[in-house]
């Protein structure tokens, strides 16, 4: 195959990428309005500062909503310009101008890797950045700050454990604190207090009614109780912060170690920055399938016109979005491991575009 850049493949390459980007600032423009008018009244109430909303929110919710959007905007784009020219015979025209179906795809393939560059390198190092910020002013202008994390277990060292009943955010307190330490698979000492408190000043946990039993090896067990302890052990009060949310504020390099530290505690919440490491980079691969799977679909002339490539478009974008975010709910019921369920749209709609893309010069 011939590889030579040529007039047609710029001229596919422009209207890919114009295309593009027309779609998705038309589409931010909509979705914007439609924000405002949903948040105006927290805006207001909340008294936020109007540099606040449109640099600290919306300049940092537009890499966000793109990168989650992104591969509904390559398949509408794809979709609609290609229909386009194959209504206007400029497909068949490149066809019997010699070159094929197959070195007709280049341009396309070349605009989709820009573009999945484009995305993922928002995900790795712009967008974490840009979601602190977001996230920063929703929890002080829109959402509710307060809630509960229930039933934590840690392993915060070898042989040492943690279990919180209850963790409020509110006052950073936790509740039915338990602290056991393990040896040769004997429980030697064991710390439960009725409450918690983060002491920022000291960075430790201050204990309200405390109770200590130190086992011994004989009958005998020491025993201490008291009304405050302040005691240092390697977790913090940020660790009772990572949830689904704030894991999307983390550097790649910071949520790889997120990630192991998480698994030595034996943290449930780890589920979180595994579906966040491998979205980052499933998400951007997406642009080929889709890409491929938009041109297979609308470079055939119809003669319906271009109404029922753009619907059958959006109706498949659409549900790979909601096939990507449904292939979570594996993750979370612990039906398969992260790497597989949030690869698993991929595949198949790889599949897809493969059995397309075959049928598609025939």
């Amino acid at each position: 195959m011939d590889l030579t850049p040529r007039k047609i493949d710029l001229y596919i390459f422009k209207k890919f990428i114009t295309t593009f980007f027309f779609a998705m600032l038309l589409i931010i423009g909509i979705v914007i309005i439609f924000d405002i008018s949903e948040k105006i009244d927290d805006f207001v109430s909340k008294e936020a500062p109007l540099k606040a909303i449109i640099f600290d929110y919306y300049v940092n919710f537009i890499p966000y909503f793109i990168n989650m959007f992104s591969p509904l905007f390559v398949f509408i784009t794809v979709i609609f310009f290609t229909s386009v020219m194959a209504s206007n015979s400029e497909i068949i025209a490149i066809l019997s101008g010699g070159v094929s179906y197959h070195r007709m795809m280049v341009p396309y393939l070349v605009a989709a890797g820009l573009i999945a560059i484009l995305s993922l390198g928002l995900n790795l190092y712009v967008i974490p950045r840009s979601n602190a910020t977001r996230l920063q002013f929703e929890s002080k202008y829109v959402k509710q700050r307060g809630f509960f994390n229930r039933d934590i277990h840690y392993q915060i060292d070898p042989g040492t454990f943690v279990y919180v009943e209850s963790f409020s955010n509110w006052n950073n307190t936790a509740y039915k604190f338990t602290l056991e330490s393990i040896k040769d698979n004997q429980v030697v000492s064991k710390l439960t207090a009725e409450t918690a408190v983060w002491d920022s000043t000291k960075a430790c946990w201050s204990l309200r009614k405390y109770f200590i039993r130190d086992y011994g090896t004989g009958l005998e067990d020491r025993v201490r109780t008291g009304a405050r302890l302040d005691t240092v052990i390697n977790l913090t009060v940020s660790d009772f912060y990572r949830n689904k949310m704030t894991v999307e504020t983390l550097p790649y390099g910071e949520l790889l170690e997120l990630i192991d530290t998480q698994k030595q505690r034996g943290d449930a919440n780890v589920m979180y920055s595994e579906i966040e490491q491998h979205t980052r980079f499933a998400l951007p691969f997406s642009a080929f399938i889709l890409t491929i799977m938009g041109v297979s679909l609308s470079a055939r002339k119809r003669r319906g016109g271009i109404g029922w490539n753009i619907a059958a478009g959006i109706a498949l974008a659409f549900s790979y979005i909601l096939f990507l975010k449904f292939s979570q709910m594996f993750v979370y019921t612990d039906t398969l491991p992260p790497g597989v369920a949030l690869w698993l749209p991929n595949v198949i709609y790889a599949c897809i575009a493969a059995v397309l893309y075959w049928k598609a010069p025939k």
